[in-house]
């Protein structure tokens, strides 16, 4: 085998309209099908992960094409360089709960994987310049829409004001999140709105 075969995979973004083939030939069923059955679920912990990190990257107006990488060290590059890593959390999940579920974002050290070595760093740290956190912020399940950009907010911190903290390394709670942007340092900002976030961002 040519050990150059097995070098990183190009990924190229799908269209949607992609269909299933069997000996070269299309079948009646295509990709748009399998992301209705497998991401229909927004609510969900993973799904709503990645739709967490999209809604960033489209308020961040960075959504170029490029599809999003599973491994990556961190989660959105904007086009000024700065490294974005994107944390969700809510009170509602998909199962069923007897209270709303408390909020918690994490953000511990972490060892990045290099994909193009296939290898972990060796220390753990942090990739990014700038956390985002998003909280879908709905209480009702029978209104709950992920889609609707109206129940998230979101926070921002610069990736130095969080190993400056010392309470905690590893996450921060919504009541602790909160009263850091309350402190007005100018390195903590939120809640805002969606469209507001760009701005949260380029004020840090």
């Amino acid at each position: 085998m040519d050990e150059n075969s097995l070098g990183r995979l190009k990924v190229e973004q799908k269209t949607g309209t992609e269909k299933f083939q069997l000996f070269g030939a299309d079948l009646d069923f295509g990709i748009a099908e399998f992301w209705r059955w497998s991401a229909s679920d927004l609510v969900s912990n993973t799904a709503r992960g990645i739709l967490a990190e999209f809604l960033v990257a489209k308020a961040l107006g960075i959504v170029d094409g490029e599809p999003r990488e599973e491994w990556a060290a961190f989660d959105l590059k904007m086009a000024d360089g700065r490294k974005i890593e994107v944390k969700s959390a809510a009170f509602l999940q998909s199962w069923a709960q007897e209270r709303p579920s408390a909020v918690t974002f994490g953000y511990g050290r972490r060892r990045s994987w290099n994909a193009d070595t296939n290898r972990l760093e060796e220390v753990p740290g942090r990739q990014a310049d700038i956390y985002v956190f998003a909280l879908l912020n709905h209480l009702d399940k029978k209104t709950v829409d992920p889609m609707k950009l109206d129940q998230w907010r979101f926070y921002t911190a610069s990736t130095s004001a969080i190993a400056a903290r010392c309470r905690s390394q590893h996450s921060i709670t919504l009541k602790s999140l909160d009263a850091e942007c309350a402190k007005g340092t100018g390195q903590w900002k939120g809640p805002v709105a969606f469209h507001q976030l760009l701005d949260a961002i380029n004020e840090l």
